[in-house]
């Protein structure tokens, strides 16, 4: 059957922004990351300037997760989350294509990393889980983490720029698993080979099952069980990890944290708070480089509409 004008006209319009996108992202690449960082907190701070949707969520999510700060502050924190935020979507091409070395060297210090070693004490033999929050450079943590051995990443095809994501997120080695069933054993399997499994776990799931609500900063999140059924199946350990960004220019510092006690629980709400009170640990560290934007809190329990209304 032939396609449609409309589906055609869509097809050729997809293509087209790709190939700009892949232009823009390559040029961009060749600027040196201090100059990068520095125009992506100028990009930044025109969202701070401009009412949009970003500046309403983030502020709407820090007043919800942290009511102890005074207005002022939680209207401060959500202005530096912004600034830090054009840092990250331009630094990202940097760490797309310049040379795996030279994205690697920009770790210039390691906390924690001892909960790495995969042959240490009781860990021995045993796979671990990392958790990696969208926190910080959560690229440079994926390819920090396969550089230190095999690792397979739960990864959600993109609709743009699929193909060089996948490219860069493989570039120091570790395997690429959909977020599908066939993902899931990919993870399994990689886990009871004693391997790294990498997963990004602070996204709302889609589904209806596999997941459910615990709190994170208090407030009922739809909170992924992928995590506590990986670690029960496998014995695998859980840990988090980020790349802190530091001044511009001036690299990253790695975090490594052991994961909460309660995240490989049968009870699937233990499971789920622990696994939201790691995310609360890391965030802890850098606020302001939390995506505090993003939609954490859409799927409410019954009751509570979505908080993500009102004015810009």
């Amino acid at each position: 059957m032939a396609k449609s004008p409309a589906a055609t006209d869509r097809s050729k319009g997809q293509i087209i922004k790709e190939r700009l996108a892949l232009s823009a992202v390559r040029l961009a690449a060749r600027m040196p990351l201090s100059v990068l960082q520095r125009l992506g907190w100028a990009l930044g701070h025109l969202f701070v300037l401009w009412p949009n949707k970003q500046r309403r969520n983030a502020l709407i999510n820090i007043r919800l997760c942290q009511p102890s700060l005074t207005p002022e502050e939680q209207v401060t924190l959500r202005d530096r989350t912004l600034r830090e935020f054009g840092r990250t979507y331009l630094e990202i091409v940097y760490l797309w294509l310049r040379p795996v070395e030279e994205v690697l060297s920009l770790v210039t210090e390691v906390r924690g990393g001892e909960l790495l070693d995969r042959s240490a004490g009781n860990g021995a033999g045993r796979g671990v889980i990392v958790l990696s929050p969208h926190l910080g450079a959560w690229e440079l943590a994926g390819l920090y983490l396969a550089a230190q051995g095999p690792t397979t990443i739960f990864y959600k095809p993109q609709r743009l720029l699929d193909g060089l994501i996948r490219e860069a997120r493989g570039r120091s080695g570790a395997t690429l698993a959909p977020t599908s069933p066939r993902g899931v054993r990919l993870l399994v399997q990689a886990l009871e080979r004693g391997e790294y499994a990498g997963i990004l776990p602070d996204q709302e799931p889609k589904g209806e099952s596999g997941a459910v609500f615990a709190p994170f900063f208090g407030v009922p999140a739809f909170t992924m069980l992928l995590v506590s059924r990986l670690a029960r199946r496998t014995g695998a350990r859980v840990i988090f990890m980020f790349a802190q960004r530091l001044a511009p220019g001036r690299g990253f510092r790695m975090h490594c944290i052991a994961a909460p006690d309660g995240v490989e629980s049968d009870d699937d709400v233990i499971a789920a708070a622990a696994l939201n009170r790691g995310v609360e640990q890391c965030v802890a560290i850098c606020p302001e480089q939390y995506v505090w934007p993003y939609k954490r809190f859409r799927r409410r329990p019954e009751g509570p509409p979505s908080p993500y209304r009102g004015p810009l």
